[in-house]
């Protein structure tokens, strides 16, 4: 069996895998999700906590920062993206070794705002080098 790992970065990201839960939900009954949701401000994430699928996610799944990147790709790479990226990376590195035969990793973000494109940019560049 293959597995891969999902991961929704920021805003769009997590909003568009709280949607794609839903929908697996939906289509093939109760999962676990071998993802993780990040963003740099709790906003959005608080919405997954309190949604009517907060069951499905492991606590550990959803992450969060204290403050958002606004809208600014340096700061969700360079400074505010780096106080968080050790903690996401060593989430997916649980979930990849949870995995008999890891294939890949399913990123979902945006290109715009910074969590989105900053953080996922240097998220890649981590996932890279480690996979």
């Amino acid at each position: 069996m293959r597995e891969c790992i999902s991961i929704h970065v920021g805003q769009a990201g997590v909003q568009i895998g709280n949607a794609c839960w839903e929908l697996y939900c939906l289509e093939h009954g109760k999962h676990v999700p071998r993802a993780v949701f990040v963003d740099l401000e709790p906003t959005v994430i608080d919405e997954v906590r309190t949604g009517t699928y907060r069951q499905l996610f492991h606590p550990e799944q959803l992450i969060t920062g204290k403050e958002d990147a606004a809208n600014n790709y340096a700061r969700g790479h360079y400074t505010i993206g780096k106080e968080i990226i050790d903690l996401v990376l060593d989430r997916i590195r649980k979930l990849a070794d949870q995995c008999t035969v890891l294939q890949g990793f399913l990123v979902f973000h945006s290109f715009g705002g910074g969590t989105g494109s900053g953080f996922t940019s240097l998220l890649m560049d981590c996932l890279s080098v480690n996979y």
